[in-house]
């Protein structure tokens, strides 16, 4: 399941360099759950074409997240906005000055988190 969310992002992050029966297979297999068969039918061609296609878009893929990396660092923001939340949460929840102390000090660190991000 993990597997078929991340390829999900990924697809939406690189679709734009598929070729169209590329982007529309894997859409189908991955965000429409269809079928190998099913998505045959539908484009039109073999169930070993789409499978094909599908295998081939993945690989490119990854290829190019390997190269930009965008899906690692949506997932760092992702994580870091996270962090901020739970901190802002806390504050507004106490009244000790060490802690929220405490989470100033963590925010600082969230924030150089974000300043390596580039």
């Amino acid at each position: 399941m993990e597997k078929d969310y991340k390829m999900s992002l990924l697809y939406d992050f690189y679709k734009g360099i598929l070729s169209d029966k590329q982007a529309e297979a894997i859409d189908l297999y991955y965000n429409n759950d269809l079928s190998l068969a099913e998505i045959a039918q539908e484009l039109g061609i073999t169930r070993q074409g789409v499978r094909d296609n599908i295998k081939r878009g993945e690989k490119l893929i990854c290829e190019t997240e390997e190269k930009l990396g965008l899906y690692k660092k949506y997932t760092e923001i992702c994580g870091i906005a996270k962090d901020i939340s739970d901190c802002a949460d806390t504050l507004m929840k106490t009244e000790d000055i060490n802690c929220a102390k405490k989470i100033g000090k963590r925010l600082e660190g969230i924030a150089n988190r974000i300043n390596q991000l580039n």
